[in-house]
C-alpha cells in the first residue's frame, strides 16, 4: 500500500476533500474545547467532527477563526441531532450552528441519527440538499443509518429529483456516512454499501474508548510494532480505508493519537485484528425500525 500521512485526504462524490484524520469533540466540555481544537491543530489534525447536541461548536468555530490555518485547509463538520430529524427543525439546525460557529459555511453536515419516521427524515434530507445549495454546506451525509435506512434514503434521493425537477444532484449527494466501527464492529454490511457508492466512511470510538486495550490480540500488536494500542487501533482504521475520529482532552493523547505515520500494520495483522462480533460501545440506532419516533422535536 502506499505510505499514509497526515495531510491525506478523501475526494468526497460532492467534489470536495477530507481529511483522512479527524479530531472528535464528543463529551468535551464548552468552555474547554476551543483551546482543546488548538492543541489538535497543533498535532497536525485539520478536520474537526463536531454536533448540535455536543453543545460546543461555538468552541470550534472560535478556534477554527483564531486559528492561523486558512479557513481552506480546516474541514469542520456538525450534525442534525437526533431529536431534530425533520425539514423545519432541520433548517432551525443549520442557521444556528452557523451562528453558533461563526462560520460562513460548514464543510460537513450530517443527520445524527434515523430516527423521526420516513417523512420527516426525508424532510430533513432536503433541509440539507437545499443548505448545500444556498452555499450554507458543503457536503452531506448521515450517521447510524443502517442499510434499511440507506436504502430508503437512496428511494428519497429519486423521490426529490422527481418532485424538484433537473434529474440527478437535484435529490442531494451522499458524500459521508459516519458509525462506530472498530475490531469488534467491523459492520461490514454497511461499509459494502458505501464501498458501492463512493460513499466516504468516518469510523467514531475508533479506540473503542478504551474498553478493549489489554485484548491478547491488540496487545500483542501493540509490543510488536512499539505502539500504543490505541496507536494501532487509529492505524487500524487508516488502513481499512476509513476516516477514524479519535478524541482526547488530555494534550499529549492528542499528539499520540495523530503519531500513526511512522509504522504500517503488516496486512494479516489488518486482518487478524477485525473480529466476527457485534460488540458496539456507544449508542446503535443502525437497528431502529423505519417508523421510529424516538424524543422528536419539531
Amino acid at each position: 500500500m502506499s505510505k499514509l500521512s497526515i495531510n491525506d485526504k478523501f475526494k468526497l462524490n460532492s467534489g470536495y476533500e477530507i481529511p483522512r484524520l479527524g479530531f472528535g469533540v464528543y463529551q468535551t466540555p464548552a468552555d474547554e474545547v476551543d483551546k482543546i481544537v488548538e492543541e489538535a491543530f497543533n498535532a497536525g489534525y485539520r478536520h474537526v467532527d463536531s454536533a448540535s447536541v455536543y453543545r460546543n461548536e461555538a468552541g470550534c468555530g472560535a478556534a477554527i477563526l483564531r486559528s492561523s490555518i486558512p479557513r481552506s485547509q480546516i474541514f469542520f463538520t456538525s450534525k442534525v441531532g437526533p431529536k431534530h430529524i425533520s425539514y423545519n427543525a432541520a433548517k432551525r439546525i443549520i442557521s444556528e450552528s452557523l451562528e453558533k460557529t461563526g462560520l460562513e459555511y460548514i464543510d460537513l453536515m450530517l443527520l445524527h441519527a434515523p430516527y423521526g419516521g420516513s417523512a420527516n427524515r426525508k424532510g430533513a434530507w432536503l433541509a440539507l440538499v437545499e443548505a448545500v445549495e444556498e452555499g450554507k454546506i458543503r457536503s452531506i451525509g448521515v450517521s447510524n443509518y443502517g442499510v434499511h435506512h440507506l436504502d430508503e434514503l437512496e428511494q428519497h434521493i429519486k423521490e426529490l429529483e422527481a418532485e424538484r425537477g433537473g434529474g440527478p444532484g437535484k435529490g442531494g449527494v451522499i458524500s459521508v456516512g459516519q458509525w462506530e466501527i472498530h475490531p469488534w464492529c467491523p459492520r461490514k454490511d454497511i461499509v459494502e454499501w458505501c464501498r458501492k457508492r463512493n460513499v466516504v466512511v468516518e469510523a467514531y470510538s475508533p479506540m473503542v474508548q478504551g474498553k478493549r486495550f489489554g485484548e491478547p490480540a491488540l496487545k500483542k500488536l501493540a509490543e510488536k510494532y512499539g505502539k500504543t494500542e490505541a496507536q494501532v487501533l487509529v492505524r487500524w482504521s487508516l488502513q481499512k480505508g476509513y476516516v477514524p475520529l479519535p478524541k482526547s482532552v488530555r494534550a499529549e493523547k492528542i499528539k499520540e493519537n495523530a503519531e500513526v505515520y511512522d509504522f504500517e500494520l503488516e496486512e494479516e495483522d489488518v486482518k487478524g485484528l477485525e473480529t466476527e462480533e457485534y460488540s458496539p460501545v456507544c449508542w446503535d440506532p443502525t437497528t431502529s425500525e423505519l417508523d421510529n419516533y424516538t424524543g422528536q422535536e419539531v
